[in-house]
Parts: C-alpha cells; structure tokens; sequence
C-alpha cells in the first residue's frame, strides 16, 4: 500500500468535509430570519460578535508574528553535537516552522470564524422556526453547528497533511499543531471570560436585584451575554477541538516516525493517524445526515443517537479499513478502545449534569434551604464525577498499551491511537455542541423580540437538550487530551533522547519532584486568574448595569433602551485585558523550567500538570454544568419555581459555576495541551544546552 497516497485522500476528505459545511451554510442562510424586531436583535448580537472577534484576532494575529518570528530564528541555530556544540545557521529549517505555526494558528481561526458566522445567522433563524414547529427549529440550528463541527475537522486534516506532505517530517506538524494551540488557548479563555461575565452580570442584577426573566430585553447586559455565547461557546469551543484534534494526531505521528525500523514503516506509522481521521470525517458526515426529530420528540435523545451511530459507522470503517490491508490489529483495538471511552466519558458526565439523574434533582431540592446547601451539593457531585471518568481514562491508557504491545506495537503507540480514536468523530462531537450555543441565542431573541410563549418553551426545550450536548462533549474532549497529553508526554521524551540526552524521570530525583509540584500547581494558578479575570469583569458590568438602571428608571419600565454597547465594550476589553498572565503560564513557565532546571524537570512538570489539570477539568465542568441544570429544573415549576426561594439559591450556584464550566474547566484542557506542545516543540534546543552546558 502507498501511504503518501493516503496523504491525498486525507486531503481531499478535508475538502469534501469544508464543501459540506459550506452547504449547510449557505441552507442554514436560506431560511426565513423572522420579523423585522428578530432580526434587530440579532444585529445586536451579530455585531458584538464581530466585533470581539475582530479585537480577539488582531491581537492574537500580532502576537502569533511575534512568536513566529521567534520560531523563525530559534530553529535556524542548529548545533552539531560532532563539533562539540558549534553552533550553524540553517533558515530554511527555521522558515519551515515558522511557517507551519502560523499556518496552524490561521486555520484554528478560520474554523472558529465560520462556527461564529453561521451561530449568529443561525439563531434567528431558530427562533423563527420555533413559531411553526420544534422539528423545523431543531433542524436548522443542528445544521448550524454542524458547519462548525465540519469546517473544523475539514480545515484540520488539509493543513496535518499538507504540511507533511511539504516537508516529509511529522516534527513540523508540530509547529502547525503549536500555531493551533496558541490561538486556541487565548481564543477559548479569552471567550470564556467574555461570556461568563456577561452572563454574572445579566443574572445577578437582572434576576435576582430587580427579578426580571433570564433574557429580558430591558437588561443591559443581555446582548453582551448572547454575544458571550458565540465567541466562549462556539468560536472559542471550536478552536478548544482543533487543537485537541490537531494535537492527539500530531502526537501519535511523532511517535510513529520513531518506531518503524524501515523508512517505508515510519511512513506507515505516521500516516496512520490521518487515515484515522479520514475514517472518523465520513463517519460524522453520515451521522450528521442521520440525527433528525419528529414532532413530538425531544431534541437531547437525537443528539445522543447521533453520537452513537456515528461511533458504531466509525467502527465498521475501521475494521474493514485494518482487515483489508497490512496495518497491524493492535491499531483497531486501541482505536476501539478510545473511541468506546470517550462516549462513555461523555455519558457519564451527562449523568451527572442531566436533570433526569438524582444530582441534578438534588441540587434543585436541596436550594430550598438555601444557596450555601446549593453550592456544597454540587461541589460534591462535581467531585464524585471526576472518579468514573479518570477511572474511565486509566483503563483506557492500559487497555490500548497492552492491546497494541499484544500485536507487536509499541504500547505507548497504542495509547496516542486510541486518543485519535476518541476525537476521530470530533466532526459529529462538535456538531452537537456548537448547537447549544444557537439554541440558547434563540431561546434569548425569542424573549427579547416578544414571541409568543409556545415559542419560548419549545426554545427551552432545544436549549436543555444543548446544555447536556456541551456536558457530554466536554467530559469526553477532557478524557482525549488526558490522553493526547500523555501521548505527548512520550513524543517528548522521544525528542529529547534523539538530541542524546538519557531522560529519566524518577521521583527520587529532586529536580524532577520540583518540576511534578511546579507543574501540579499550574493548572489550580491558571484557574485561579481565570476565575478571577471573570469576577473582576463582572463587578464593572454589574456596576454599569446599575448605573443605568439607577439614572434611566425608563428602562425597566420598558420606554427607554438600554446602553446594550456600552456592556459589549466593557466585556471585550476586560476579556482581552486579562490573558497576559495566562499565557505566559502556557508559553513561558515550561521554558523556564526546561533551560533552568532540565529536561528531567520538565518531564516532572508536564506529568504534573497532567494529573492536576485533568482532575480540574473535570471538576469544573461537571459541577458547573450540574449548577447551571438544577437552576434550570426549578424554573420548569419544580420546588417553587421561577422567583421563588429555591430558584434564588439555585441561582447563586449556577452563577458559581459559570467559570467553572465555561471558563477555567475547559480552558485547562488546552492549557495541559499547549504546555506538552512546548516541552516537545522546544525539547531540542533544551537537550543541547544542557548536553553542552550553555
């Protein structure tokens, strides 16, 4: 078999994958906006939008110059390890890198651009569709976030296989896959402390201060929380699976290119994983095309039909694709395995954050007594449900070791696959996520633009089953980059070997003890300042919201509009603001315990990096979610209802968990990823300083 050819098809699967989301873009365009009121408010939303974003890129655009810039030069210094470290220029090698992680930051953007434009056209496009049936709506947001999901994978697997194709080595794959996580990070965090401030603020005056609804258009904050849900939730999200979907390849490419004893083998072993995702794009494509609702039914067990069928397609494909050609059996059941604990990850999440599950209910009781007894039930469960899943990680990680080193493979081989296994159906995964985001939008335009009641409540039915797709979608990109990361972990160790320093990385080493606590206590410090970026934002917009409503007391009484920019404003720039320190914490602090302490060290940091930050994950994710659903279940009439003493509690928990769930939790997946990327991107030049002594 010619696997440079397979290159080709990866490519041309890309292209197929962004025609398809084009498509459905241009359907989703095609359908009725609505009233001349709907639309208005949705210009509001689709301008704040735009405007963070252009903010958001031309920021990141400059620093990813600077960076590139920094690459450029860094590996163009080649020393030769035979002339006892004398230093040559090679700008060819430099230029490549720098290329290639500006290349990954470029694509990143694009697929998070066009999940954006399609969200904000999307939305009130579900709204209108809500006015005839809840079937209509459901099919016009669900193809709205697939041109996410699709835009995404597409954009992906053509700049993976280009750059091998061009330069012939998986090591400049990295740098694309680099590019990618930068932006990803600052994208995803920078957008996450958007909306949740937004949306503290909205909740905190507008609930429970004067007590008007969620979305009521007379809240100054409402429009900056609506354009919160497209650039944390949907171009922020969909930047947070690039790079995850990037990275786990990319890992697994690296570690392929060692393993093979023949050039042809290496070829073979790198190509692999993008045949995988080859695999996992017609898979989603079939399942996208599958997930439908009839009237009558509910839009959240479609969703998790949709993810299931695509699993079960995904499979078949990869049997058939191993049983006909020479690649080695022990690629499918690591592949399997992953693929089989991701959708359990995920389900196991849905759990507990579903209010068809007693922790969610619980929480909602247990806010009769108060907002205290809110937030310990639900920091609990959050704790509980870290255990399935990282039990649910550990078995995988041995599962696909032993079952690839059982077929001859190198175990840690099979580990990096079955992390490619779990995000090969990213292209459905992110489908139904992205989804969430236009359906809470609609559920908000529907309110503002004054549709009828009906309206409202099949807008919350479609903006439940949402906020379970992004719970389910975040416990299982949580469990891949625990296992894109330990992959990575292995590719660095192979990097740093290959430079010719013997990496050991035990604990009765005291740098390698440093650098496991300076690594452990990461993650807790970059939520801490994410956390914090959010609460300092939302005590300006909460004190704005006020203003307005102290000087226009017209406002509530519904005869004079609200200040709506001057909100939007105030989230852009606290959200731009605050993510110095966290980047510098992805970027700067591996370096610095790299060239300071060593490669021994570094190896401690990443590894606890590692274990902490996927403990935080999903903590955060879960008890958020959990928070935000009980809040939810009491406003469907349970204990008490909207207004009451239950549903003022339960909005002090959700209002805890906003961060939790739609900041620091997810961000940290992409913090663990950006600082594994580091350690092996740079692990060359930080072998040879310390093989030489510099």
């Amino acid at each position: 078999m010619n696997y440079i050819n397979w290159i080709y098809v990866a490519i041309a699967s890309g292209i197929i994958s962004i025609g398809v989301a084009l498509s459905l873009y241009f359907w989703v365009i095609k359908q009725d906006p609505g009233t001349e009121r709907a639309q208005e408010v949705a210009s509001w939303i689709k301008e704040g939008s735009n405007a963070y974003l252009v903010k958001l890129y031309r920021s990141l655009g400059i620093l990813a110059a600077l960076i590139g810039l920094v690459i450029a030069v860094v590996f163009s210094i080649q020393p030769e390890t035979a002339s006892g470290g004398a230093v040559t220029m090679h700008f060819g090698e430099g230029l490549t890198m720098a290329l290639a992680f500006i290349a990954g930051a470029f694509s990143s953007a694009v697929a998070g651009y066009l999940g954006m434009r399609v969200a904000v056209e999307a939305n009130v496009r579900t709204a209108t569709a809500a006015n005839f049936s809840l079937a209509k709506a459901f099919k016009v947001s669900f193809n709205g976030g697939a041109v996410l999901g699709l835009a995404m994978v597409g954009m992906a697997i053509i700049g993976m296989s280009a750059i091998l194709l061009w330069t012939g080595t998986p090591e400049a794959v990295l740098g694309f896959s680099f590019g990618a996580s930068i932006l990803a990070l600052l994208a995803k965090a920078g957008g996450g402390i958007y909306t949740k401030t937004a949306d503290i603020a909205a909740d905190l005056v507008g609930k429970i201060e004067v007590g008007i609804p969620e979305d009521d258009p007379r809240n100054p904050a409402v429009v900056a929380d609506n354009v919160g849900d497209n650039v944390g939730d949907v171009a922020g999200m969909g930047a947070d699976i690039f790079d995850s979907y990037v990275a786990s390849a990319v890992a697994v490419m690296v570690l392929g290119a060692s393993i093979g004893l023949t050039q042809a083998e290496q070829l073979k072993f790198t190509v692999i994983p993008l045949i995988l995702c080859v695999l996992g794009i017609f898979a989603s494509l079939l399942g996208i095309a599958l997930v439908r609702v009839k009237e009558g039914q509910k839009p959240g067990p479609a969703l998790n039909r949709g993810t299931i069928i695509t699993t079960i397609i995904f499979a078949i494909f990869l049997f058939i694709f191993v049983y006909f050609t020479n690649v080695n059996p022990g690629v499918f059941w690591a592949a399997l395995t992953g693929l089989i604990a991701g959708v359990i990850i995920g389900f196991t999440s849905d759990y507990f954050t579903n209010d068809n599950f007693k922790p969610v209910k619980e929480t909602a009781r247990v806010s009769t007594s108060g907002a205290a007894i809110n937030i310990i039930t639900g920091f609990s469960y959050g704790l509980m449900s870290i255990v399935p899943s990282v039990v649910g990680i550990a078995a995988t990680t041995l599962i696909s070791y032993y079952a690839a080193e059982a077929f001859g493979l190198s175990g840690v081989y099979g580990i990096g696959i079955s992390a490619v296994g779990m995000l090969s159906i990213s292209g459905m995964i992110v489908s139904a996520d992205a989804y969430g985001p236009i359906v809470d939008n609609a559920r908000g335009i529907a309110e503002m633009s004054g549709m009828d009641h009906e309206v409202i409540v099949r807008a919350d039915e479609l903006d439940s089953a949402g906020n379970t797709a992004k719970a389910i979608t975040k416990g299982f990109s949580i469990g891949a980059a625990a296992l894109t990361v330990i992959a990575l972990f292995a590719a660095y160790s192979e990097v740093v070997q290959d430079a010719g320093v013997l990496i050991s990385i035990s604990l009765k080493e005291p740098l390698v003890v440093a650098g496991v606590f300076l690594g452990a206590v990461t993650p807790p410090l970059f939520s801490a300042l994410l956390m914090l970026a959010v609460t300092h934002n939302a005590f300006d917009m909460i004190e704005e919201t006020r203003r307005q409503f102290r000087e226009q007391p017209g406002i509530l009484a519904g005869t004079h509009k609200p200040d709506y920019g001057r909100l939007v404003s105030l989230a852009s720039e606290g959200a731009l603001s605050s993510l110095i320190l966290p980047a510098f914490l992805a970027v700067g602090l591996p370096l610095l315990v790299g060239f300071v302490l060593g490669p021994n060290a570094l190896g401690g940091f990443l590894g606890g990096a590692i274990f902490t930050g996927v403990i935080f994950a999903l903590l955060m994710s879960n008890a958020g979610g959990l928070w935000d659903n009980a809040k939810k279940y009491i406003e469907t009439g349970k204990f008490g209802g909207p207004g009451s003493d239950a549903h003022k509690a339960a909005v002090v928990g959700d209002t805890v968990g906003d961060p939790f769930k739609d900041t620091a939790g997810p961000s940290i997946n992409t913090l663990i990823t950006v600082m594994s990327l580091v350690a092996s991107l740079f692990a060359p030049l930080i072998a040879v300083f310390h093989l030489f002594g510099f």
